[in-house]
């Protein structure tokens, strides 16, 4: 009987693991997109990116060097939404 418990405790601890990781590859993911988004739009090179939360929305802060020279910080929502 114990270890049928063990086996059905390690089979729910590893479900809790996978989910914030599936999570932090869709972020990622999402993140990306806005990085190759905003190197369409201004034609620059990125050279930074994070993510950033404000209260309860998640943004993505990408600092771009322009081919001008100049260097600008973008400020793109998530397509998540809200995260908590």
């Amino acid at each position: 009987m114990t270890f049928v418990l063990r086996i059905l405790f390690l089979v729910c601890a590893a479900g809790f693991v996978a989910v914030p990781d599936a999570q932090a590859r869709d972020r990622s993911g999402s993140l990306q997109e806005a990085i190759d988004e905003v190197q369409r739009e201004t034609g620059g090179r990125v050279l930074a990116a994070d993510i950033v939360r404000a209260g309860p929305r998640e943004l993505y802060r990408i600092k771009v060097l322009t081919p001008d020279g100049r260097v600008r910080v973008i400020t793109k929502q998530s397509r998540g939404g809200p995260r908590r």
